[in-house]
């Protein structure tokens, strides 16, 4: 049984094809970008978030999400965190701001 170079070559271009956009999904990028305790919207398939909503709304989901990360930021700040500092104990550093953080909030509710 003897093929030809052309439908070798299809076979194999029509290979390559499958294997790359089965691939693809993998490499793609999540919008979320933020911590694993987050909510879990970096789960959605990001062409089907991308097909129900516009421009307009992406872009102010961008925004809220990057007010949340700045909000977050500035109270880990006012809680003793520095994070310009280069301190060799930045991640007990870290927790103690959280930590207080937690029990400012705490004690406010």
């Amino acid at each position: 049984m003897t093929s030809s170079p052309a439908k070798k070559l299809s076979v194999l271009l029509a290979s390559v094809v499958l294997s790359v956009a089965c691939a693809a999904p993998a490499f793609a990028q999540s919008g979320g970008g933020g911590a694993a305790g987050e909510d879990s919207d970096a789960a959605k398939p990001v062409a089907a978030s991308k097909a129900t909503t516009t421009k307009a709304q992406r872009k102010a989901a961008r925004k809220q999400a990057r007010a949340k990360k700045n909000a977050e930021l500035k109270n880990l700040e006012a809680n003793g965190y520095n994070p310009s500092r280069n301190d060799p104990n930045y991640p007990t550093d870290l927790q103690n701001a959280q930590k207080k953080a937690a029990a400012a909030a705490a004690a406010s509710q």
